[in-house]
């Protein structure tokens, strides 16, 4: 296991990616499953920019771990910000026009879809959010 913390910042997202790909090089992980997983890192850190400290900043820990049987990576975002699940929300309709459609969502949607399993909680004053990406 690997883990990061940074300040949690937009300027933030291509170390954080750096560093997760760096770790996956290391087991081969498919190109394809590794721009998921970037797009992923993208989309959830960006949350925890958004909405954790908002309108300030803190520290945020990403952590990478390889797991065997199926052979899956683990990554977890941990803050120390407000709670704030963003699997709460409900999905998007995806058969709605863009024009039709709420403003958010699709992001967190489009995370769910390209990851294996992805999970959240709230414990002891941190957000844990967790995917899982089969490799």
């Amino acid at each position: 296991m690997k883990e990061l913390t940074v300040e949690a910042t937009i300027g933030s997202i291509p170390v954080i990616t750096e560093f997760v790909d760096e770790q996956l090089e290391q087991f081969g992980c498919p190109m394809k499953a590794q721009a998921q997983i970037d797009i992923a890192i993208d989309e959830l850190f960006s949350n925890i920019v958004h909405y954790a400290y908002h309108p300030g900043t803190g520290p945020a820990t990403v952590r990478v771990e390889v797991v065997e049987e199926p052979l899956s990576v683990v990554i977890t975002f941990i803050d120390q910000g407000v709670p704030y699940d963003p699997l709460a929300k409900a999905d998007p309709d995806v058969t709605l026009s863009a024009d039709e459609r709420d403003i958010g969502g699709l992001g967190i949607y489009i995370v769910k879809k390209n990851m294996n399993e992805i999970t959240y909680e709230y414990k002891d004053g941190r957000n844990i959010l967790r995917i899982r990406k089969e490799l």
